[in-house]
């Protein structure tokens, strides 16, 4: 069975459940006025309360593909990152500078995750 949660202006769902696993949409922090370490955290405090939601959590964040909006911020988000996962639950990740994000965006997420 597939569940399908939070459709976001009619282009995407926030996540979609197949199997006990959840599909992240991408996500971007609120507040683009931010610096690259705020955008990280608005995001990873969204992530938390979806995979709460979720009957998840970080521990159980499977993948991770980072789009950065310059590759200059990437040390500035690993920082960031490295605060959010503690090294026994470090998921696979990818990341990659792209021009496009949007006026502000500095980084958008796509997580892949195991529901508890």
């Amino acid at each position: 069975m597939i569940k399908r949660t939070g459709p976001y202006a009619g282009i995407l769902h926030e996540v979609v459940e197949h199997n006990g696993v959840l599909y992240f949409g991408g996500m971007v922090a609120d507040d683009l006025s931010l610096d690259m370490a705020g955008q990280a955290r608005d995001v990873f405090r969204q992530a938390d309360a979806l995979l709460a939601l979720h009957g998840s959590d970080r521990t159980r964040i499977l993948s991770a593909l980072v789009f950065l909006s310059d590759a200059a911020l990437k040390q500035a988000f690993n920082e960031e990152w490295k605060r959010y996962f503690d090294a026994a639950h470090l998921p696979a990740r990818a990341a990659v500078a792209i021009s496009g994000l949007g006026e502000g965006v500095l980084l958008e997420i796509v997580f892949t995750a195991a529901r508890a």
